[in-house]
């Protein structure tokens, strides 16, 4: 098992980069109050103040809806790759019929080449 390597698929290496992000994101705006700036503009304009609500609805919603199309489209993704594997798995049994073809007339020709170099070596005798 040392010298065994994990692999991550691609998918589970954008999850890791974006809880990464988001933890980095946390620790920032935690210690370093990375959005007072937000809070500033609120206590300045206190009519956007009351549309935070919206604001935080409307996120949350936009959020929603992009798991929602995400998960659209992986199904979407996974019915087109089914698809693609079974037009593979039938394009390999037509080359393997073909070469299967192509095996026996080539042995048949050989065979009827053969048979007419016998016939004229016999009737040369």
């Amino acid at each position: 098992m040392a010298g065994k390597k994990i692999k991550f698929s691609n998918s589970l290496k954008d999850l890791i980069v974006i809880v990464i992000i988001v933890i980095v994101l946390f620790i920032l705006s935690f210690f370093f109050n990375l959005f007072l700036f937000l809070v500033e503009l609120f206590q300045k304009n206190p009519s956007l103040a009351q549309s935070i609500d919206e604001i935080i609805v409307l996120l949350l919603t936009l959020s929603i809806c992009f798991g929602i199309f995400s998960l659209r489209r992986w199904s979407e993704l996974k019915k087109e790759t089914s698809r693609r594997l079974k037009l593979q798995e039938e394009l390999l049994r037509n080359a393997e019929t073909r070469a299967e073809t192509e095996r026996i007339i080539s042995k048949q020709l050989r065979c009827e080449v053969e048979d007419r170099k016998e016939a004229g070596k016999n009737k040369k005798s």
